[in-house]
């Protein structure tokens, strides 16, 4: 029996000092890769492919084990292999990663195609970019791109939009899902309540869209894709809670019912701390409490067509203002307070036509009631947006690509502002306007390196006639890390005051409107060009895009000439917004990836004065330079660290005569950091903390004692009103924060 177990024992020790080999080439894109890293984690070994993709390890002891392949700019892949001879061969194909731009998009060209091979560019924030500094609404996320910036505008109710490019809200056309589901009354809020987790990502084209998706996309578009039910997680949820008291609670689920798949979420954010660390006696931040329920589905159809239903519900109640006002206090003229009641409705859907042919047809609703009280000054609005679009998407042998369509857009708008009063004064009429296009585009590829697209829109304004709208744009890739692309394209707008400016509703200034306002229009064009930099131990990515946008008429308001009025009027002269910005990403060998961007642009408009020369004058609120960066290094045992920020120069600033505050802002910085935990059941564990370096504005109201002006007779030298409009940052400071997400698919 001994000398069986000797036996035994031998062969053993026989079989487990057997070694095999593993080799074999690693290629993707239809070539080798070179320098790609190999490891086998369980035995440390780590080595590099050659020149020509290919790797051999020796002297591996039988067994299976899980070998790693990895290279910037591809997709990580893991193969589990087994060693159970002396030569073992394994031949892997990397994919290209979303550093290489293979993203799918369809805002610039409203068709699906690769980033990288799209004439248009499209930047991308998906849902685990914004995760790096967990936000309570998209409104504060898009921030997180270069060269877009979310401006609060008053300093009580913090209201705000989306700068472009150095321009104002109404120029940027925010879509969901491809439709303008968000525009004119809802600007300020749109983004405000789309629940976090449903989204899927989020595509910017900054600069001339107007020939695709109508006027209002002059300066820029914003589409929120949201996740397809099919794809989503079984249930989803994130939720976190800050210092200062904001709870933001994110949940989504998909469930089936027959052939249709649905996905609802919900989103809730509340605010009820009053916080004044400036001591003016007003609320730091705006009180809210805000509620969401989006439910989507997608239906099976024949030859896997495509049938999609949406619809979303937002209830949002906000207040900010002197620190002991209260709801009795609303619309009255003793304790100072901005009061906002927010009600939206949006119904989406998408049908292709049962037909050989690829024709589709959209269509949206959306509802919003605003019930608003700033001081004493109502606003009370409905806007109920109609839109109906169809288009066919046709190949034309194989070079062309057609897109033809028609859209019909309807809006009802009513107020109690002068912008919906009879041409007498007398009566109440609200504004109907139709608004009817149509649209072709040809997307031509000249060869493998050149691709042309021409686009032509045409609308019809029955105060304004025709609207002609054309765009062209260039792509030209004479290799996989070079492209170059170059747009240009036209813009008309017709102005809606009351619902897009807030500073003409905060009731501190008188607004005049010195004309009937005319239209405004643009001219618009854009360079942009891409380096990919792939080495041995970094993948670099340079996006270089210069802009300019021409303006024949502009409608900004003048907060200059008198301290107690916003005058509008027509641009007796021009605008011009031009610059230039920088992307860079950098990606390493170890755990380390950079993304930073900086932005310069000069914005300013050239108006007759009172000698009938031009003079200069620089746009409120666009600052010359500003920038973005953000850090993740990835430890181990899934611990993981972010550091995020936005760096802004100088900007203008709306002053008072004499005003002892500057004209224009300091530079700062607002960076936040990150820890998170991954678990492998789904869970995550977040904390870190917001505005490290604490910084707010100082004086960013002028004479808070005193917001109804009731004694600027009294002990005022310099003429003072209450003024809140004096913002160019959120006044809240330093925060901690901590939270989780977990997902089950």
């Amino acid at each position: 029996m001994r000398k069986i177990y000797y036996l035994l024992f031998f062969i053993s020790a026989i079989a487990f000092a057997q070694k095999g080999k593993l080799s074999g080439q690693v290629s993707g894109s239809g070539a080798p890769i070179p320098a790609v890293t190999v490891s086998v984690p369980e035995l440390s070994i780590l080595i590099a492919a050659d020149e020509n993709g290919n790797y051999q390890i020796n002297n591996i002891p039988y067994g299976t084990y899980k070998v790693t392949f990895s290279f910037i700019g591809f997709e990580t892949q893991k193969k589990k292999v087994t060693i159970n001879k002396p030569a073992t061969v394994l031949n892997i194909q990397l994919k290209e990663s979303n550093t290489a731009l293979d993203e799918v998009v369809i805002t610039g060209t409203m068709r699906e195609v690769r980033r990288a091979d799209s004439p248009v560019p499209v930047e991308i924030i998906t849902p685990k970019l914004f995760k790096k500094n967990p936000t309570t609404s998209l409104f504060e996320a898009v921030g997180m791109v270069n060269g877009v910036q979310p401006q609060l505008n008053c300093n009580v109710c913090n209201t705000g939009d989306i700068h472009i490019n150095g321009m104002e809200g109404p120029y940027t056309l925010i879509l969901i899902d491809g439709m303008p589901i968000v525009s004119a009354l809802s600007t300020v809020y749109g983004l405000n309540g789309i629940p976090n987790s449903l989204v899927e990502r989020i595509e910017v084209v900054k600069g001339p869209a107007s020939s695709l998706y109508g006027s209002e996309a002059m300066g820029g578009i914003i589409n929120v894709i949201t996740k397809n039910p099919d794809r989503a997680p079984v249930i989803s949820a994130d939720s976190f809670l800050t210092s200062w008291g904001e709870l933001s609670v994110d949940v989504g689920g998909k469930f089936t019912a027959g052939k249709a798949t649905s996905l609802i979420g919900v989103n809730y954010f509340n605010y009820n701390s009053r916080i004044d660390n400036n001591g003016d006696n007003f609320t730091d931040m705006t009180l809210q409490n805000r509620v969401s329920i989006f439910n989507k589905w997608n239906f099976e159809r024949k030859n896997n067509r495509v049938a999609s239903l949406g619809a979303r519900y937002v209830y949002e109640d906000r207040w900010g203002g002197e620190m002991n006002w209260g709801k009795q206090w609303r619309g009255s003229d003793s304790i100072y307070g901005e009061s906002i009641y927010t009600k939206r409705l949006e119904v989406i859907g998408l049908y292709q036509l049962p037909f050989s042919e690829s024709i589709f047809t959209q269509f949206s609703y959306n509802y919003h009631n605003q019930n608003s009280w700033y001081g004493n000054t109502p606003y009370m609005a409905d806007q109920h947006v109609g839109f109906l679009q169809t288009y066919w998407d046709k190949p034309i042998g194989d070079n062309h690509t057609l897109l033809l369509g028609a859209s019909m857009r309807y809006t009802v708008y009513d107020d109690n502002t002068p912008a919906t009063a009879s041409a007498d004064g007398t009566d109440n009429k609200p504004n109907e306007t139709p608004l009817p296009g149509l649209f072709i585009q040809d997307e031509w590829k000249l060869n493998e390196k050149h691709k042309l697209l021409g686009g032509y829109r045409f609308d019809y304004d029955k105060n304004h006639g025709g609207v002609h709208s054309p765009r062209v744009a260039y792509k030209f890739a004479p290799n996989t890390n070079n492209t170059i692309r170059a747009s240009f394209g036209t813009g008309f707008r017709v102005v809606n005051l009351f619902t897009e400016d807030h500073a003409a509703l905060t009731g501190a200034r008188e607004v005049i409107i010195a004309e009937e306002l005319d239209p405004e229009r643009s001219y618009n064009a854009n360079l942009n060009y891409v380096l990919k930099v792939p080495t041995d131990s970094f993948f670099l990515n340079f996006d270089i895009t210069g802009f300019y946008t021409y303006f024949t008429n502009k409608i900004v308001g003048d907060f200059d000439s008198d301290p107690n009025k916003i005058i509008y009027d027509n641009l007796r002269g021009h605008a011009i917004s031009q610059g230039v910005s920088l992307n860079v990403d950098a990606t390493f060998t170890f755990p380390l990836k950079i993304m930073a961007g900086i932005s310069y642009m000069d914005v300013f408009q050239k108006e007759e004065n009172e000698t009938g020369r031009l003079e200069r004058i620089q746009q409120l609120h666009a600052p010359k330079w500003s920038g973005n960066f953000i850090g993740t290094y990835k430890l181990p045992n899934n611990y993981s660290v972010d550091v995020t920020g936005n760096w802004y120069g100088p900007m203008r600033l709306p002053i008072l005569p004499n005003d002892y505050r500057p004209e224009y802002s300091p530079w700062f910085c607002i960076t936040n950091i990150q820890f998170t935990k991954k678990f492998d059941y789904g869970l995550e564990i977040y904390t870190g903390m917001k505005n490290i370096f604490d910084f707010v504005p100082k004086d960013p109201i002028i004479r808070p004692f005193d917001p109804f002006d009731k004694y600027t007779d009294v002990n005022n030298p310099n003429g003072y009103t209450f003024d809140p409009s004096y913002n160019y940052a959120s006044l809240q400071g330093r925060r901690v924060f901590i939270g989780m997400r977990y997902n089950l698919f």
